[in-house]
């Protein structure tokens, strides 16, 4: 089932134009990494896609509904969003966190504590349960924000993930760890937009990639399709050379 359609999509919050005529279709359990320069539109288009930016030309459908016409508490059911900074001040617990992920939904008591157990289990933040996340170092509050963004689409269906820079401040096991769990929650269905500056970590975990260059779309295709010298010369204006994953295959990213 296709999950996110963007037809035409063009937005112009500020006066010209952040993101230009974008087409895309995802389907149910596909993984999206998103890649380009800074000022591409990257993070603009997670939040065209969210509702947190106004449409002005062209239709955003989300499960085969334009995306204006679903209530807010609905909407949060089937669409869950990190972005790329994650602002709490409040001295909420880890567990407490990750439970704010559950607020749309009426699973119970019961069925959301199993569910944030089993978010704070997955990113490696269960021994930080009871600590203030104003208390936590960058990566643990990082880890602490994927809890509860996941747990918000944790169950198996059609919906829909947004991240922003999730593997920021995170250290080589734990961006692993999430890339790991990205990989389960897209077999169950869900469908992931991500948004990394690393293309290697994404030609290895991503099913497609859209490169976004002055907000509008470059490429489109698998890794192996759209990463090329080519594509770094002419949208990130940077020299690198092209090798393979000794084990994979998938497209390695070098600079010289």
């Amino acid at each position: 089932m296709t999950v996110l359609t963007l037809d035409k999509v063009t937005t112009r919050p500020w006066g010209p134009p952040l993101l230009q005529a974008i087409d895309l279709a995802l389907e149910a359990g596909e993984v999206l990494g998103v890649i380009g320069p800074n000022g591409a539109g990257k993070s603009s288009l997670l939040k065209l896609v969210s509702g947190d930016m106004p449409a002005h030309a062209g239709t955003i459908s989300l499960l085969g509904k334009p995306l204006s016409r679903w209530a807010l508490r609905e909407r949060a059911r089937r669409l869950a969003v990190l972005p790329q900074l994650s602002q709490l001040d409040f001295p909420y617990t880890v567990e407490e966190v990750v439970g704010l992920g559950r607020t749309p939904h009426d699973t119970g008591n019961a069925g959301d504590r199993e569910i944030v157990c089993e978010a704070m289990a997955a990113f490696d933040v269960t021994a930080l349960r009871h600590r203030r996340y104003t208390e936590l170092s960058g990566g643990e509050r990082q880890r602490a924000q994927l809890a509860r963004v996941f747990a918000q689409v944790w169950r198996p269906g059609e919906r829909l993930l947004l991240l922003d820079e999730p593997t920021s401040a995170l250290d080589l096991a734990h961006q692993q760890q999430v890339m790991a769990v990205v990989a389960e929650l897209a077999a169950t269905g869900c469908a992931v937009v991500m948004v990394v500056h690393d293309v290697n970590l994404l030609a290895a975990h991503a099913d497609r990639l859209l490169t976004l260059h002055h907000g509008r779309a470059y490429a489109l295709g698998t890794p192996r399709e759209v990463i090329s010298e080519t594509l770094f010369r002419e949208v990130f204006a940077a020299r690198v050379h092209l090798g393979r994953h000794p084990v994979s295959g998938d497209p390695l990213v070098l600079s010289p």
